[in-house]
């Protein structure tokens, strides 16, 4: 394994989060649990131009353009989210390894079969990869790293996204958590230090167990919540959580006791168990899509919302299918299918994932096909899409991969 970095690329020895680190992690974010909600912002200049697509079913698809992608780099452990660095380099959160511990009912509440019980251990990792030529650095790693009941798959979770927000890195923790198998950790997010080192910021586990949404799923409930992905606005981090269905803002601090959470929206509230999953800003606004439940009958009914500052969400488009990324580029919305057969993940959808694009008209076309479960994707420097593929439910957990495609805005 590579040397750990800091984010600014002086070298330091690699983080090492055991048990005990964790606990005292703990005990520094045990203010949140007091932490009152604070308000959004309530300007909504910049959100009332809004985007120009009209509201359509998405059904019906475009002629498909199947652009080509290259790999950039492999050998990555279930990758997620992404995020380009200061210094050209592409950070990726890695969902990691899992691991062997785990936790029984006189601990906490564990996840009910058949999703749980979980196991876990500290083989997360944040890496950097140079996008010339696929050299992969850790940055800091064994951060908490879960992965569900055997029975269901045994799908992993880590750090499942990263972000810069002026200049500092931060990653997303959805791996933690005593009822992912992990006792004295927590779901957070954690701001990269100097050194390598993972400082938590903010404790995301306690915020949602404080503060419920109306519509939890009892069937597959989460008590530490499975968090998926972030963007950084402003002074503010955003993140979502699927599992209990919601929205959060995050002012980050030096650390736990002076960062401050709020609930941007209760996605529930408004549309039950819809797994809202990828989050991205556009033209002064949210554009949230959403997973969906994996039953009979659930391909084509994923969305696309708006989501404004002050928590308004509203429909764009549907006639999508488990949507795991969201981003918008020169005006044009994108959307990232994990997969498009079968409505749960098994072989025969190993490589239907795809990229499509909102038209103007309304309808999606198929940019990129020929992807097996991705997770995440943004846009780099000369139209240069970069995309987390085999991020989940593969033969090996060390089978991820970057993939890059070029896409023209002239293409239609």
């Amino acid at each position: 394994m590579a040397t750990s970095h800091s984010y600014d690329g002086a070298a330091a020895p690699p983080f090492r989060m055991g048990v005990l680190l964790a606990i005292a992690a703990l005990s520094a974010c045990t203010s949140n649990a007091s932490t009152p909600q604070i308000p959004v912002s309530t300007s909504e200049a910049a959100t009332m131009q809004h985007i120009t697509v009209p509201l359509h079913d998405g059904k019906a698809r475009g002629r498909p353009h199947d652009l080509p992608f290259t790999v950039v780099a492999t050998g990555l452990e279930n990758p997620r989210g992404m995020d380009l660095g200061p210094d050209g380099r592409l950070y990726v959160a890695e969902g990691g390894l899992g691991g062997s511990r785990s936790t029984t009912s006189d601990q906490c509440q564990q996840v009910p079969a058949p999703i749980g019980p979980y196991t876990g251990g500290f083989t997360s990792r944040v890496s950097a990869i140079d996008v010339t030529t696929g050299a992969l650095t850790t940055i800091v790693e064994n951060l908490p790293s879960n992965q569900t009941n055997a029975a269901s798959g045994g799908f992993v979770s880590g750090v499942a996204d990263v972000k810069f927000l002026h200049g500092k890195l931060y990653a997303l923790i959805a791996g933690a958590g005593c009822s992912h198998g992990l006792v004295g950790t927590f779901n957070s997010i954690d701001r990269i230090d100097r050194g390598g080192i993972a400082m938590p910021i903010v404790n995301l586990s306690q915020f949602i167990m404080n503060n419920p949404v109306v519509n939890p799923n009892p069937p597959d409930f989460e008590p530490d919540g499975t968090w998926y992905s972030m963007v950084a606005v402003g002074n503010t981090l955003y993140a979502v959580e699927p599992n209990h269905g919601e929205v959060d803002v995050i002012s980050p601090g030096r650390g736990c006791k002076d960062s401050r959470i709020s609930r941007l929206v209760d996605v529930s509230a408004t549309q039950g168990h819809i797994v809202p999953t990828a989050l991205t800003f556009f033209d002064g606004q949210f554009l949230l899509g959403n997973l969906n439940t994996f039953v009979p009958g659930s391909q084509g009914n994923a969305k696309v919302f708006r989501l404004t500052m002050r928590g308004n969400l509203t429909k764009i488009s549907s006639g999508l299918t488990a949507v795991t990324g969201v981003v918008a580029h020169h005006g044009r919305i994108y959307a990232l299918e994990a997969f498009t057969g079968f409505y749960a993940p098994a072989p025969p959808v190993a490589n239907s994932g795809t990229v499509v694009r909102l038209e103007h008209n309304g309808t999606w076309t198929q940019i990129v096909t020929g992807l097996s479960f991705p997770t995440a994707m943004t846009f780099g420097a000369n139209n240069t899409l970069y995309i987390s593929n085999k991020g989940f439910g593969q033969p090996t957990n060390t089978s991820g991969e970057i993939v890059k495609v070029h896409v023209s805005n002239t293409q239609d």
